[in-house]
C-alpha cells in the first residue's frame, strides 16, 4: 500500500514502523468512514486511498476484516461498511443466563447492559462478542437490542456431563450460563458413556433455527473423582494451564548472569534494607518496601517492583503467552501461574538475600499522609528479609518482644512504616475512600484432597500496611503516564449509575437510611454510610448493595478515576509477576525512563483498548473459575452433612425463600419459601421480608436461624435447608380472605 501522506494519516509513521508495506491506520480508515455520506463501500474507500496495486487492495481487506473482527466495524448485507456507534450499534460480549435471555455487556465502559431475549439469545452463547443494535429504551433507562451480528465465537470447546435418552446424546454444559444442550450424534460419542465428565467439540454453532451440534473428543472422568472440581473450572472457562517447549526453553535462556549483566544499567540499592512481607504460603514476591523519617519531616517510602517487563520482551513467546493468560489464577490448594516457574518464583521473584531487577517508585510522604513528590526508575535491589504478615504484626503492631529479636534491626524500620501507615489511613479516610468489609475464606484439605474444614481467613494490620504502599505506589505510576503523555492501562472504577443508584435509594428507604450525594454521590458519602450500618444485624447485605450499586473496576487507557479509592489517578503497577496489566504499566514507565518519544511507545490507543478489555475478560475468567471450583468443594464439603442442624445468618430474602449462611462453616444455601410450612408467606420487596399471613412472623435480613441440610447438588453446586422449626409441621391451608363489607 503506498504511504499515506502523513498530513492524510496522523498515524501513518506509527503504521511505516510496523509494517514493511505500511497499511493507512484503523484510525484514520474510521475517520474516512466517518465523513462519507452513508454506509461507504470497498469501491470508495480503495478510491480515497488512492490504492491500485493487488498487494495494496489485500493489504486493505485484511485490516478491515480485522476491524470487523474486533467490532470496529459492521459490514452491512449490501458489503459497505459503517462504524459501531453509528445505527444504534454497540459491540461488546455476551452475558448469558441460565434461563435463557442474556445481556451485551458494552465495550465502552460506563455504558450499561443491553437486554437479550430468549429469542435473541438462540444463535449465540455466553462469552461470545458481538455487535447488537439497540430496538427500545425502557423509561427507567434500560436497553432492549437485536441481536446483528456474532463477532467471534468463545466456546469451541464445551465441558459437561454426557448423557444418553432413547439412543440420543447430549452434552449438559458444567457452566450454566450455556443455556444450550449441546447435541451429540451417536457416531461423536467416541465411547462417552452416561454420567461421564466430557469436553465436547462444537462443530456447528447455534443458530436461531437450530442449537449447537458437538462430538466428544475427550473422557476426563467420572463424576465426583478427587480434584475433578478443579480440572472442570480449568477446562469450562478455557484457562491455559500448561506451557509449551517454547516458552519454557526461553523462560530458562534467563540466569542469575543475566541479572549481574544488567547490574551496570541500575541504580544500585542493595544496601537499603528492603523486605518483602507476605502470607506465610507465598512462593512469588513482586515487591519490597523500606520506609524512612525525613528530616524536613513526613517519610520516603520506596516500593520496589520486580521488573518482569525485562524478561518478558514484547513479541517474545513468553509475552504471548502470559498475555492471553492475563493473570495467575489462585484455586484452593492449586496455582495456575502466568509465568513459568522459574520466573515467578525464581528470577522475577525478590527472594531474600539476592540481587534482583526492579523498578522503583520512591515517594516523599507529608506528615499528613499526602505524596509530595514521586520518582520511578530502574534499580537493582536485596531483599534483606522474607516476613509474613504474621510475623510482622506481632512485632510491629503487638510489641511481642520475641518476634522483635527474631526480626532484628529491621524492625526499626518496620516501626517507621507502621507510624506511617497510621498517617495513610487518616489521609484515607479524609479523601472518603471506601472500606468494604468482606471475608475470605480458606479451605484446608487433607488426605485424598479431602475437605477438613472451610475457614476465614483474617487481614491484620500488617496487611493494611502492604496494600497501602501498594496504592500510594499505584497512584505515583499513574500520576507518571499521565504527566508524560504517554498511552498506558489505567484500573478505573466508576460511580453509580442512575438506575442502580435509584434502585439503592429506594432498598435503603425500607431500613430507614439515606445515601447523600444528590444524584453524584461522592466516595465518601458512601464510606459514611458504611460507618453507620457497621454495628446493623444487616450490615453485610447493605454493604453487598452499596457494592453492586458500583461498576466494576475495569482496565481503560482512558483514565476516569478510582471512586471506591477516591483517587483520580490509579494504575495497577505493583504485581507484574502476576498481572499482565502491570506489565503493560511497567512498559511504558520503562519506555519513559529510558527517555524515549511518547509517540514511539509501541502500543497506540486503540492497542490499549483492546489490551484492557482482554486484560478485564481474564480477570473475571480467573473470578468465575475460582468462584466456580470453590462452590463444588463447598458442596463436597456439605455431602456428608445432609440432616445435621447448623445455625446460619439470613444473607438473602427473595419472592422464592431465604439465602442463608451457616456460621463458622462459611457455606450457603437457600431455604425455599415452600418449605416455610407453619404458614403462608409474602414477599415485600420494598422491607426485603418474608411475613406469614396468620402468624404474621417476619423473616429479614440478618435474622439468625436454625437450619437441616436437605439437599446438595453438586452439578447444580446448590445447597438446600429446611429451617429446623418447620420439620415436623404440616402445610396449613390457606386462609380465605375476608370479603369486603
Amino acid at each position: 500500500m503506498a504511504k499515506p501522506k502523513k498530513t492524510s494519516d496522523p498515524h501513518a509513521d506509527r503504521e511505516a514502523k510496523k509494517y514493511a508495506h505500511p497499511i493507512a491506520s484503523r484510525e484514520f480508515i474510521l475517520e474516512l468512514i466517518d465523513k462519507n455520506e452513508g454506509p461507504a463501500t470497498f469501491t470508495k474507500l480503495k478510491k480515497s486511498l488512492g490504492l491500485s496495486s493487488e498487494r495494496d487492495i489485500e493489504s486493505l481487506e485484511r485490516r478491515l476484516r480485522a476491524m470487523e473482527r474486533d467490532g470496529q466495524l459492521v459490514r452491512n448485507r449490501q458489503g459497505s461498511y459503517l462504524p459501531v456507534g453509528r445505527a444504534d450499534l454497540v459491540r461488546g460480549r455476551i452475558i448469558g443466563h441460565p434461563d435463557g435471555f442474556g445481556f451485551l455487556n458494552p465495550d465502552e465502559h460506563g455504558e450499561s447492559d443491553i437486554f437479550l431475549s430468549p429469542r435473541e439469545m438462540r444463535a449465540a452463547l455466553h462469552g461470545d462478542r458481538a455487535v447488537v443494535q439497540i430496538t427500545h429504551t425502557k423509561r427507567d433507562g434500560r436497553k432492549e437490542g437485536h441481536l446483528v451480528e456474532v463477532l467471534e465465537r468463545a466456546n469451541d470447546q464445551i465441558v459437561g456431563r454426557y448423557h444418553e435418552e432413547q439412543g440420543m446424546g447430549f452434552v449438559i454444559p458444567d457452566n450454566k450460563r450455556l443455556h444450550q444442550d449441546i447435541f451429540i450424534a451417536p457416531d461423536s460419542k467416541n465411547g462417552a458413556t452416561h454420567g461421564q465428565i466430557v469436553i465436547a467439540k462444537i462443530t456447528e454453532h447455534p443458530t436461531k433455527r437450530k442449537q449447537p451440534i458437538g462430538e466428544v473428543f475427550e473422557v476426563l472422568g467420572e463424576h465426583m473423582a478427587p480434584g475433578m472440581e478443579i480440572d472442570i473450572a480449568i477446562r469450562v472457562h478455557e484457562l491455559p494451564s500448561k506451557f509449551s517447549n517454547e516458552v519454557i526453553q526461553e523462560a530458562a535462556s534467563f540466569t542469575e548472569n543475566s541479572i549481574i549483566e544488567e547490574l551496570p544499567n541500575r541504580k544500585d540499592l542493595r544496601n537499603i534494607p528492603f523486605v518483602t512481607i507476605d502470607g506465610e504460603d507465598a512462593k512469588d514476591f513482586d515487591d519490597a518496601v523500606y520506609c524512612e523519617m525525613r528530616e524536613a519531616g513526613g517519610w520516603k517510602l520506596y516500593v520496589a517492583i520486580a521488573d518482569v517487563s525485562f524478561y518478558v520482551q514484547p513479541g517474545s513467546e513468553l509475552d504471548k503467552e502470559s498475555q492471553w493468560r492475563g493473570t495467575s489464577v489462585y484455586f484452593p490448594g492449586q496455582v495456575i501461574p502466568m509465568l513459568p516457574e522459574n520466573l515467578s518464583n525464581g528470577l522475577c521473584s525478590l527472594n531474600p538475600e539476592i540481587p534482583r531487577l526492579t523498578l522503583v517508585c520512591e515517594m516523599s510522604i507529608s506528615p499528613t499522609g499526602e505524596m509530595q513528590s514521586y520518582q520511578l526508575y530502574k534499580a537493582v535491589i536485596k531483599s534483606h528479609a522474607r516476613l509474613t504478615y504474621t510475623q510482622v504484626a506481632a512485632a510491629v503492631v503487638d510489641k511481642k518482644v520475641k518476634e522483635r529479636k527474631s526480626i532484628g534491626d529491621i524492625c526499626t524500620h518496620l516501626d517507621e512504616l507502621y507510624r506511617l501507615f497510621i498517617v495513610l489511613l487518616g489521609y484515607r479516610e479524609k479523601r472518603g475512600a471506601i472500606n468494604f468489609h468482606s471475608t475470605e475464606t480458606k479451605i484446608e484439605f487433607g488426605p485424598n484432597k479431602k475437605i477438613v474444614r472451610i475457614y476465614p481467613y483474617e487481614r491484620n494490620d500488617a496487611h493494611r500496611v502492604i496494600e497501602e504502599c501498594m496504592i500510594a505506589a499505584n497512584v505515583a505510576a499513574a500520576k507518571f503516564l499521565t504527566k508524560n503523555k504517554i498511552p498506558g492501562l489505567y484500573r478505573i472504577h466508576e460511580g453509580p449509575k442512575e438506575t442502580k443508584l435509584k434502585e439503592l435509594r429506594q432498598l435503603l428507604k425500607t431500613l430507614g437510611l439515606n445515601l447523600p450525594g444528590g444524584d453524584k454521590p461522592e466516595p465518601k458519602h458512601y464510606a459514611a454510610l458504611i460507618t453507620q450500618v457497621n454495628e446493623r444485624e444487616e450490615d453485610r447485605w447493605i454493604e453487598t448493595m452499596l457494592l453492586r450499586s458500583l461498576s466494576q473496576a475495569v482496565y481503560s487507557p482512558d483514565n476516569a478515576g478510582h471512586f471506591g479509592l477516591a483517587h483520580s489517578f490509579y494504575a495497577h503497577f505493583t504485581s507484574p509477576i502476576r498481572r499482565y496489566p502491570d506489565l503493560i504499566v511497567h512498559r511504558a514507565i520503562s519506555h519513559i525512563v529510558d527517555k524515549e518519544k511518547a509517540d514511539s511507545f509501541m502500543y497506540s490507543h486503540n492497542d490499549l483498548v483492546l489490551q484492557g478489555e482482554h486484560c478485564s475478560m481474564t480477570e473475571r475468567r480467573a473470578d468465575d473459575a475460582t468462584r466456580d471450583a470453590e462452590a463444588t468443594l463447598k458442596c463436597e464439603f456439605m455431602q456428608d452433612k445432609v440432616g445435621k442442624i447448623f445455625t446460619g445468618s439470613i444473607t438473602g430474602v427473595t419472592s422464592f425463600g431465604l439465602f442463608v449462611e451457616l456460621l463458622d462453616v462459611y457455606v450457603e444455601g437457600l431455604v425455599h419459601i415452600s418449605t416455610l410450612s407453619d404458614d403462608y408467606y409474602q414477599y415485600d420487596p420494598t422491607r426485603m421480608t418474608l411475613e406469614g399471613e396468620l402468624t404474621r412472623n417476619i423473616y429479614r435480613l440478618g435474622d439468625t436461624v436454625d437450619i437441616i441440610v436437605t439437599r446438595v447438588d453438586i452439578d447444580e453446586r446448590k445447597i438446600d435447608f429446611v429451617l429446623e422449626q418447620n420439620k415436623n409441621l404440616n402445610k396449613r391451608k390457606r386462609p380465605k380472605k375476608s370479603k369486603r363489607k
